[in-house]
């Protein structure tokens, strides 16, 4: 059994909840600020595809779907400016053209998470023991792996307990 990166994990736990807003994959919720840029995706989330509720008769083409942006007031009208051209990027970034339109929901967003900072310092004691704990593994790779693992795992501890702050 290999290692998966969390990437390919947290996918299985969320896609049926993105299902269920109409987001086949994550891409466009994780990349937003990248596909409209680092302005708009500051302020500004996709909620939604709505997809044409009828299927189309063979030979016809399907209608694209709406997206729903969760967008600040101060930013909406810039949004709506812009809308043309985010269609056009989301539907790039996606491969086909999958939206039509935009519909803007004002309302808050959430800032994007903050920089943690640099981690504190581990103590010699707390490095020696987990130095200790992971010794007996023979494979190189994977003691030096589970060996950052437990530093990071000690230092966030730190962090939230607010050691190691002058």
């Amino acid at each position: 059994m290999s290692a998966k990166p969390l990437a390919e994990l947290i996918e299985d736990c969320i896609a049926p909840v993105l299902a269920a807003q109409g987001f086949a994959t994550r891409a466009i919720v994780t990349l937003w600020p990248e596909i409209v840029g680092e302005r708009l995706g500051q302020r500004s989330r996709p909620l939604k595809i709505e997809w044409p509720k009828r299927r189309p008769a063979p030979g016809e083409v399907a209608e694209p779907a709406t997206m729903v942006v969760r967008v600040e007031g101060a930013f909406a009208l810039e949004m709506q400016q812009l809308g043309p051209l985010v269609v056009e990027r989301v539907n790039t970034h996606l491969g086909w053209r999958a939206v039509g339109k935009l519909v803007l929901k004002q309302g808050p967003v959430a800032p994007p998470p903050a920089a943690a900072g640099p981690a504190p310092a581990l103590d010699p004691a707390a490095q020696a023991r987990i130095d200790g704990q992971v010794s007996a593994i023979a494979d190189e790779g994977l003691r030096q792996a589970l060996a950052r693992l437990g530093r990071a795992v000690a230092q966030q501890g730190r962090r939230q307990s607010g050691e190691g702050r002058d």
